[in-house]
């Protein structure tokens, strides 16, 4: 087994896992994402793409070859 994070994944594959992220963390947590964001007038997608990254971070990919 090989152990990995998500900085040694390739450009496309970390793409494809922070598109996949972004679309989790929108799920959970986008109504108080966007709440927060008006209320201290942040750029909601610049905020969703720093939780997204941070929630990447959180993962351990493990590959069998």
């Amino acid at each position: 087994m090989v152990y990995l994070n998500y900085n040694n994944l390739d450009a496309q594959t970390q793409n494809h896992l922070l598109s996949i992220s972004k679309k989790d963390i929108e799920n959970r947590f986008g109504h108080d994402l966007k709440k927060y964001a008006q209320e201290n007038q942040l750029d909601y997608d610049e905020l969703l793409e720093e939780e997204a990254t941070r929630n990447l971070y959180n993962y351990k990919y493990v590959f069998n070859i």
